[in-house]
């Protein structure tokens, strides 16, 4: 009996020991930290960014963005971005020599060779290449080979990644009444008169029906503070967009409204106007059963002050971004956004067919 209860207590104390052992064990792993991935999926990016967690080596540096074609050759200052923005989250960079270490990289559709030979000739596993097109479906080639290369959208449709288009934004507080600036032109097309061929022919006999019944004043193309100067002169802007398509609506659109003169939009229906724009901030063409009745109503408003001003009380509750006069400057606003973007979404994905997304529903 004293040989059995010795090798019994002998057993008990070798378990006891071995259960402890791995009790220690247990507890230093649980409270080490994880083993880094290399490549982090959509989710854990996304998870990150929620709660707030984000290691410190996300959080070490502001993100780059890489601009590898500067679209139409209009290059601006690679500050520009903090110092008339207010966008300083994020860097740019045109340093092609940088393209292995930055974060995103900028290409400019209309600037792609179709054997795609000036793209990047290597990419990160994390880099993100954005597709900048803010041209439509109708003057927009397509590439062979590009339809899986990118990570985000950058186009003037709403579902895109990035938008293209100076938004409106709600004010904090309103403001009092708006005064536009002084008029003394009734209605304005600004075009250039070598393009007139070319026009897409609903915009130009939308021009040529209205002239019928309403004077207009057609002016060749001009840039820079001339051209907004002239806009700001016309109580009637004639906005006739190029190609009809869901959510296009250009400059020649927001750049009126944001200087005080009315837009005539002729473009995607009313309703899709209003996803972006106040209703009353601007008058459709499609509103009225033929350029007479149109022409009706512009001349009633140009002698009712009172009704005129009306299309400006959205100004109250509401702000838009003025563009600037430099022509060098027309990219800035969408590049800046594509810049920031990177810093505020750390998400990776891929565009899995690019024109099936961009082709489809337009």
């Amino acid at each position: 009996m004293t040989v059995l209860s010795t090798g019994v207590l002998r057993n008990l104390t070798l378990v006891i020991l071995i259960l402890s052992a791995l009790t220690v064990l247990l507890l230093m792993y649980f409270k080490s930290s994880p083993l880094p991935k290399c490549h982090p999926s959509p989710v854990e990016w996304s998870e990150t960014e929620k709660s707030g967690n984000a290691s410190a080596k996300t959080r070490r540096k502001k993100p780059v963005l890489l601009v590898w074609f500067w679209p139409e050759n209009k290059k601006f200052d690679l500050q520009d971005c903090k110092t008339l923005l207010g966008i300083g989250d994020c860097q740019l960079s045109d340093d092609k020599s940088l393209a292995s270490e930055v974060d995103g990289v900028l290409l400019y559709h209309k600037a792609i060779s179709q054997d795609l030979s000036n793209l990047p000739t290597s990419r990160t596993r994390t880099q993100r290449w954005i597709w900048f097109n803010p041209d439509p479906p109708l003057v927009s080639q397509q590439i062979p080979g590009i339809k899986a290369l990118f990570n985000l959208t950058m186009t003037y449709r709403k579902d895109a990644d990035i938008q293209v288009r100076w938004k409106v934004s709600a004010r904090k507080t309103p403001e009092k009444g708006f005064t536009p600036p002084p008029k003394r032109r009734l209605v304005c097309w600004i075009v250039d008169s070598k393009e007139m061929t070319n026009t897409f022919n609903q915009t130009y006999n939308a021009y040529v029906d209205l002239l019928k019944h309403i004077a207009v004043d057609l002016i060749d193309k001009m840039e820079g503070e001339d051209y907004l100067s002239t806009i700001k002169s016309c109580k009637f802007y004639l906005s006739l967009e190029s190609s009809i398509h869901r959510d296009y609506i250009t400059e020649k659109f927001t750049t009126p409204l944001a200087l005080g003169t009315v837009p005539v939009a002729l473009g995607p229906p009313r309703r899709n106007y209003e996803s972006f724009v106040p209703g009353s901030s601007f008058i459709h063409v499609n509103d009225f059963a033929d350029s007479a009745a149109l022409a009706a109503h512009l001349q009633s408003l140009d002698q009712d002050e009172e009704a005129y001003l009306r299309y400006f009380d959205w100004r109250k509750f509401y702000t838009i971004g003025t563009p600037f006069a430099d022509e060098k400057y027309r990219f800035l606003h969408p590049i800046c956004q594509a810049c920031h973007h990177l810093s505020v979404s750390r998400v990776f994905r891929y565009v899995p067919d690019l024109y099936k997304w961009f082709l489809v529903a337009t």
